[in-house]
């Protein structure tokens, strides 16, 4: 045995090889001492014939999805090596070999998959000239590639749009470092050099004209893609190696052009919180939480990645806004959608276990509970206007056939596992009814020979027994000996009996002993064979998955439309951006009892390019341009926006600088961080660009970082450098000058309500600029104590009089605050006096308690 696995091990040296030995998968040696460790599990050992024991672990077979996930988690791969016989009737050695390669981003099990987020395989193929990428979901069948110039930060879009759990790479993919670091630190996925063999034209060609049975790459659009097809040929050859079977549920392969989509680097989509938050990477706070009101896994999926891919076309775009404003005008026809949605299992994955032949009983059955719910939602759809939903409609197919066999061969609560039986239901096979009826009623079919013989025979007292010895058998008294027919075969004789047997009763007994185990066999095969009539269906029941995704998505954009006040946005191909009323759909959402402050945008490649905005901290600068942003956003998903109208010219990228930190890791400053990030907009944005930029310049000395911030703005500003629309905000109040020397640039601030020191934050964005930032003000009202307040007016008024605040004097203005500020104390002092002697009985003070109460009060004084 110890040598089997051995041999096997030499085929999996990557890989933690669990060895399947009765009811545990087994690891020995390395591999042992790796699992023990990670998974935290007893590590023993085991004479294998050599010097020392090896070192061995295991885990239950029926539990181990668990242990695989943890081990996945952590950036391991597992091979499974199963038993590929029974046990019982192996002669020898039962023959084992791997089945299956578990890895990151093939994983097929519910329990180690994200419900609502897609779990992508990618592959690139590097060379001189570009980049071939394909993107494929082993649970759900989807496949994707492209092909890219060699242009890295296209390349970084490109993989943070689809964010894989694994990647794997040509050797010149090596060479570049960077997108290496990108690959670990910005992705955190798991990475794995391919044989360039792996990607040879010829193979590839042949492996995805196998896969998608066509006869040339014209078939599907790839015969101008060599670095595409090279991608996918190695895709798919990966997953023939890890996965062995199943790879039929890869039907369809989609050939998308990134120009497509509107483009997002990684730093928009955090700073933009698309899906998940940038503090805790969680899911409440983002626009995903907002929007995704989906009912099926397959809606929640398509959700997210309908968010991450903002579309390009403005046709596209209303195609769906069409969709969504006949759901949002008919209530009624949205909540019937809705409620018949609610019952849709995840046909998508469920379909892929089918086609792998890992479904059990409740797979099938919740199949054939969605295709219950389908014939309703296609009724639902029949009087439908708008394109989109009647092309929806006629995509889903009700699978009636379907529904009926699954439902006439499998009940309707089966056992979690095939092996319990009692899966198929009675009346659907005559050969398992029969045995089911002998295993669960062999006292009644025992009773009926019984009778029969004795009809037979005449002999009244004829008996029918069972015995360990004999089995069953036929006992007739020594006086009814000479009625005994020739067919009966003697096999004891007793004082005043004799028992025999016949051929009849010994084939009842072979079945009524076996009848158990056949029932299992019996259900196993027909199960089997419902399971593989089903897995045939692939291409109707996938096409009606996609349709279902789509419904829900467009319902869910209806639903929140509805509720929260959302309009439709006009979308065309215009340079204009114009929101009136606009909100910010997120914070609105956090809100609670507090109405949110809506306000205007406008941005055009005119007078209005650019907005320079100016107000203090916390006041809702980065609100307000994250807002816009969102909007735009939102308008390209097809989905309504928060906002009494908007007009949205077509965006073909956002590029957002929010913040920055220092990035350790690399040795670079917060300015450098901010700096490389400009650097990169500058290069990748385009006229038709939308541009967040927030405090540009801050890293650094007042006047570099305002130098900085103003060469930006005119660069950004020139048509023939780059003329992208702008929001900007700044707390250089001296670059609210350009206004007045650049057509295209125009002043907003946040509104502020100031008394005395006290400012109210107004949440309003008016034309002009400020020039003041309240910047004390606001450190006043987080809590900064009152000493250092006072000293800053102190050091701002002696800045403000040309003096060194070093030598400052207590000005005017600080004397006057701390001369109310001791009034306060004072008057506050005696107001606790007055209470404390108000509260006190002297009649009842004994001479001790009045010497205490003294004590007390010359303290408070």
């Amino acid at each position: 045995m110890m040598s089997q696995y051995l041999e096997v091990k030499e085929r999996h040296k990557d890989h933690i090889l669990f060895f399947r030995l009765g009811d545990f998968y087994e690891m020995f040696f390395e591999d042992a001492l790796t699992a023990s460790r990670e998974l935290e599990i007893t590590l023993t050992g085991k004479e294998c014939g050599l010097e020392e024991r090896a070192p061995m672990c295991g885990v239950p077979y029926h539990s181990a999805e668990g242990y695989i996930a943890r081990l996945i988690k952590k950036g391991y791969k597992v091979a499974i090596c199963e038993q590929m016989e029974n046990p019982a009737l192996a002669k020898g050695l039962v023959k084992r070999d791997v089945i299956r390669v578990v890895t990151p981003g093939t994983l097929l099990e519910s329990s180690m998959l994200e419900e609502g987020s897609n779990n992508y395989l990618c592959c690139i193929c590097c060379h001189g000239d570009g980049y071939g990428l394909s993107f494929g979901d082993v649970s759900t069948g989807e496949m994707n590639t492209t092909q890219i110039p060699a242009d890295d930060n296209r390349l970084y879009s490109e993989l943070a749009r689809f964010a894989p759990k694994e990647v794997l790479f040509n050797q010149a993919f090596l060479d570049k470092r960077e997108a290496g670091a990108f690959l670990r630190e910005k992705l955190l996925c798991t990475a794995d050099l391919l044989d360039d063999d792996a990607f040879a034209p010829a193979a590839a060609q042949l492996a995805v004209l196998r896969q998608f049975r066509v006869k040339s790459l014209m078939d599907l659009g790839l015969e101008d893609m060599p670095l595409a097809t090279a991608s996918l040929g190695a895709l798919l050859g990966y997953l023939q190696e890890t996965q062995r079977t199943g790879l039929e549920r890869i039907a369809s392969v989609r050939l998308y052009n990134e120009s497509q989509y509107m483009r997002l680097d990684m730093t928009a989509r955090r700073n933009l919180e698309l899906t998940e938050t940038m503090r805790g990477r969680e899911r409440r706070g983002t626009l995903l939480w907002v929007l995704d009101k989906t009912k099926t896994s397959m809606g929640k999926r398509l959700m997210k990645a309908t968010i991450e891919q903002p579309l390009m076309s403005p046709a596209v775009i209303n195609r769906r806004l069409n969709a969504v404003e006949e759901l949002t005008n008919n209530s009624i026809l949205c909540g019937g959608l809705t409620g018949q949605l609610a019952g849709i299992y995840d046909m998508e994955r469920l379909m892929t276990k089918i086609v792998y032949g890992s479904a059990g009983p409740r797979d099938l059955t919740s199949l054939g509970t969605t295709m219950g719910r389908l014939p309703g939602l296609r009724d639902l759809l029949e009087e439908v206007q708008c394109a989109s939903l009647q092309e929806i409609r006629d995509q889903i197919d009700p699978l009636p056939d379907m529904a009926k066999l699954i439902g006439e061969a499998i009940l309707d609560d089966p056992p979690l596992s095939l092996k319990d039986g009692g899966v198929i239901r009675p009346g659907f096979s005559g050969e398992l009814d029969e045995v089911r009826y002998l295993s669960e009623h062999t006292k009644e079919v025992i009773a009926s020979i019984e009778t029969a013989e004795r009809e037979k025979t005449g002999i009244k007292n004829l008996k029918v027994g069972y015995n360990k010895i004999f089995g069953y058998y036929i006992e007739v008294t020594r006086s009814n000996l000479g009625m005994v027919p020739d067919t009966y075969i003697r096999r004891q004789t007793l004082t005043g009996s004799e028992r025999f047997i016949t051929q009849e009763l010994k084939d009842l007994e072979e079945k009524v002993l076996s009848a158990q185990q056949q029932m299992l066999e019996l259900e196993s095969r027909i199960f089997d064979t419902v399971r593989d009539t089903v897995a045939a269906q692939l291409d109707r029941i996938q096409g009606t998955a996609v349709a279902v995704a789509r419904l829900d998505v467009l319902c869910s954009f209806a639903a929140v439309a509805m509720t929260n006040g959302y309009c439709r946005p006009t979308v065309d191909l215009s340079d204009e951006i114009t929101i009136l009323d606009g909100r910010h759909p997120v914070v609105e959402e956090m809100l609670s009892g507090v109405p949110f402050v809506p306000n205007d945008a406008l941005l055009d490649g005119g007078e209005h390019q650019i907005a320079i905005i100016t107000g203090p901290n916390m006041a809702g600068k980065s609100t307000y341009m994250r807002q816009v942003a969102l909007i735009v956003l939102m308008a390209q998903i097809g989905s309504f926006v928060p906002a009494k109208s908007a007009k949205i010219g077509i965006v073909d990228a956002l590029f957002t600088r929010v913040g920055a930190s220092d990035d350790l890791s690399s040795g670079q400053s917060t300015f450098m961080v901010e700096m490389s990030e400009v650097a990169f907009i500058l290069k990748n944005a385009t006229r038709k660009s939308l541009l967040i930029l927030d405090e540009i310049g801050r890293g650094t000395s007042t006047y570099d970082g305002m130098s900085i911030a103003r060469a930006v703005i005119e660069y950004i500003a020139d048509q023939k450098r780059l003329g992208a629309k702008t929001l900007f905000a700044t707390h250089y109040h001296e670059l609210t000058e350009l206004e007045a020397g650049i057509p295209c640039v125009k002043n907003y601030n946040v509104a502020v309500k100031k008394r005395g020191d006290d400012i109210t934050f107004l949440r309003r964005i008016i034309p002009g600029g400020v020039d003041e930032s309240y910047g004390i003000e606001v450190s006043k009202l987080a809590g900064i104590p009152r000493w250092v307040i006072d000293r800053a007016y102190e050091v701002l008024e002696s800045l403000e009089e040309g003096k060194d605040p070093q030598g400052a004097k207590i000005s005017t203005r600080a004397k006057a605050r701390a001369e109310a500020q001791q009034t306060f104390f004072v008057d506050q002092g005696l107001e606790m006096l007055r209470r404390r002697l108000g509260d006190v009985d002297v009649n009842t003070l004994s001479p001790l308690e009045a010497l205490n109460l003294l004590y007390e009060l010359k303290k408070l004084i």
